[in-house]
Order: structure tokens, then C-alpha cells, then sequence
């Protein structure tokens, strides 16, 4: 979800496209509260916040630079970092009625581009790089984990934006979800083609490897606790990128929010129960060990998920009235 907001800030702010200058600063704070989301589930992953000094490079006990988590938790900060100060700087610049020099912000546009794509890579990087772990041995993962990116991210702007469109007074027009539809569109079809390469090779000509895989998608020995949620996942990813694909269902906006909603719930399902768990069954001595959440972990991933929420609202009500020019400084000029 983090990286979806460069799709939106090339348009804007380096094509001048005025239809995704309407989008980019909720794109914007949506991956801030996507970035604050995924640094409280390192802070669990490590077991605290008391441990977090051990991810700081030079003074904790991480390994870095070999450490991937390290890592992990650097381009996240970074990207943090560009996507509070960006749109802080357009906006306190649109508070006091006055326009935003492009020398200042440009060049965190450009690195942001860059830095976004980092974020993915080196998550996925973090999985790969277990040689334990043959499932997520594979050099299309960190592809994978962008073209996934590009198509779920957008898709939750598109249904954030069409509530903002609805409940508030802020003018989201209609080719400006539009096009952002188109994104979703063409990266869910590029990850359709990466996930189908995968099975091929899982599938064609299976090997020990692909027992992670055949437990994912028919069951192991009996187990077949993951299978329900990985053809629940592929279908409704496969249903809704041929929903978006006809022009004419994905002009329908009834239609396009109900298929971004499934295609998110699908990629979501995709790259949780069905990429994540899988790679630890069986286990590296072949043992299959079923996972199920617990109800602390479903009661911190709730937490964490209110936590974004009320981040991305807090972002929200604070830039739209400066956007629709209902908050301004004292001072601003008349016509600001």
C-alpha cells in the first residue's frame, strides 16, 4: 500500500497531470499511515519496543549491514521521512495562499520514485534470502511484491477516494479515479502473469521444494487447512482484473469499487495466508505443523490496523480543508 503513492506523484507533480494532483496528497497519506502500520509490526516482530535499538545501525546488535530486518526498517523510516515532508511543505505552502517552489520539493519527488520500489525489494529480499525456506526461494518475488503493490495500493485509493468523493465537499472528478483505475488494471494483470510463472514452476516439474507449495494449493498428508484460503484468494484476484479489464464494467464506479474491493481482499488473502505461512510448512525437517492465529495475534493486528486508520483520518481532516481552501493563514492572500 505504501509504494501505491508513487503512482499518483509522477503524474502530479513531475507531468503536471491536474486529474492526479487531486489524488496525490491522499495517496500520500494513506502510505503514511500504511509505513506507520508496518514499522508497529516490527516493533512486535522484535517482541517490543524496548528492542528497537537494536535496528539502529552501528549501535544495536542486528548485524548490519547482513541484516535484512536492519535494512527493512532503514527504507521504511526513509520513506516515511519523504512522505511526511513532501506534502508537509505543498501544504503549509497552501496555507499561507502562496505556491510551492519546485526546486525545493522535486527533488524528494525523484528520490521518493526510487525509494519506493526499494521499500518492496527489500522486503521481499527478506524472505528470499532464507535458504531454509525453498517457497520463497525465487528470484520473481521482489517483482511480485511490486506488481502487487501497484495494483492493491491503487485499488484502496480508489475506494478511499470515492468515500472522500461522497462525504465530503473536496471535488474528486471522475477521470481522475479513472485513471487510477487504469493503473490497477495493468498492474494486476502483470501480477496475474508473475503468480502464474510461479505455479508453473511449482507444478510442471515438481521437486522436494514443492511440497510448500502443494500444500498450499491441494493439501499435504491431510493438512489442507491453507487451501480454502489461497482459491478464495487467486479467484477473486482473477475475477476482479477481468472485471477491470472491460472498458465498459470498469467506467461503471458501482462496479469498479466492488471489483478493487475484491481484488485488495485478494491480494491481501495472496500475499498473507498464501505466501507468508506457507513458507514455514513443512518445516526444515519436513514436519507439517498447521498455523492458526491466535487471539492475541488477531487482537494486535487489530490494534495496529486502528492504529493506521487513525493516522490516515488524522492526515485527511487536516489536508482536505487546506486543499478546498477552508483553512488558511491569517494573512493569506485573497485569491488563495
Amino acid at each position: 500500500v505504501a509504494a501505491a503513492a508513487v503512482m499518483l506523484v509522477l503524474p502530479a507533480y513531475v507531468l503536471k497531470d491536474f486529474d492526479f494532483a487531486r489524488a496525490v496528497l491522499i495517496g500520500e497519506g494513506l502510505a503514511v499511515a500504511a509505513l506507520v502500520m508496518c514499522l508497529a509490526f516490527v516493533t512486535v516482530d522484535v517482541g517490543g519496543p524496548g528492542r528497537l535499538w537494536h535496528l539502529i545501525p552501528g549501535l544495536g546488535l542486528f548485524n548490519w549491514p547482513r541484516s535484512m530486518l536492519t535494512w527493512d526498517v532503514l527504507v521504511l523510516n526513509g520513506y516515511l521521512f519523504l512522505n511526511l515532508t513532501i506534502p508537509f511543505y505543498i501544504l503549509f505552502k497552501h496555507y499561507q495562499g502562496q505556491e510551492p517552489v519546485k526546486r525545493v520539493y522535486l527533488p524528494g519527488v525523484f528520490l521518493s520514485v526510487f525509494w519506493a520500489v526499494g521499500i518492496h525489494l527489500v522486503t521481499a529480499f527478506l524472505y528470499a534470502g532464507l535458504p531454509a525456506r525453498p517457497f520463497w526461494n525465487s528470484s520473481l518475488l521482489g517483482p511480485r511484491f511490486l506488481a502487487s503493490a501497484f495494483s492493491a495500493g491503487p485499488a484502496l485509493i480508489i475506494l478511499v477516494l470515492g468515500l472522500i468523493r461522497r462525504f465530503s465537499d473536496y471535488k474528486v472528478e471522475h477521470a481522475t479515479i479513472q485513471k487510477v483505475a487504469l493503473i490497477v488494471t495493468v498492474a494486476a494483470q502483470i501480477n496475474l502473469i508473475m503468480l502464474g510463472s510461479e505455479i508453473f514452476k511449482e507444478f510442471y516439474a515438481p521437486t522436494e521444494h514443492s511440497r510448500s507449495a502443494l500444500y498450499l494449493f491441494f493439501g499435504l498428508e491431510g493438512h489442507d487447512r491453507l487451501v480454502p484460503w489461497i482459491w478464495t484468494g487467486l479467484g477473486a484476484s482473477i475475477l476482479a482484473t477481468v472485471v477491470l479489464s472491460i472498458h465498459p464494467l470498469r467506467r461503471r464506479m458501482p462496479v469498479l469499487y466492488a471489483a478493487c474491493a475484491v481484488l485488495f481482499a485478494g491480494i491481501w488473502i495472496e500475499k498473507g495466508m498464501g505466501l507468508i505461512v506457507p513458507g514455514f510448512i513443512p518445516s526444515a525437517w519436513g514436519q507439517i505443523v498447521e498455523y492458526a492465529p491466535t487471539w492475541v495475534e488477531i487482537g494486535v493486528t487489530l490494534g495496529i490496523w486502528a492504529l493506521g486508520a487513525f493516522v490516515f483520518t488524522l492526515l485527511v481532516k487536516v489536508a482536505l480543508p487546506i486543499e478546498t481552501g477552508r483553512l488558511r493563514y491569517a494573512g493569506a492572500p485573497a485569491e488563495a
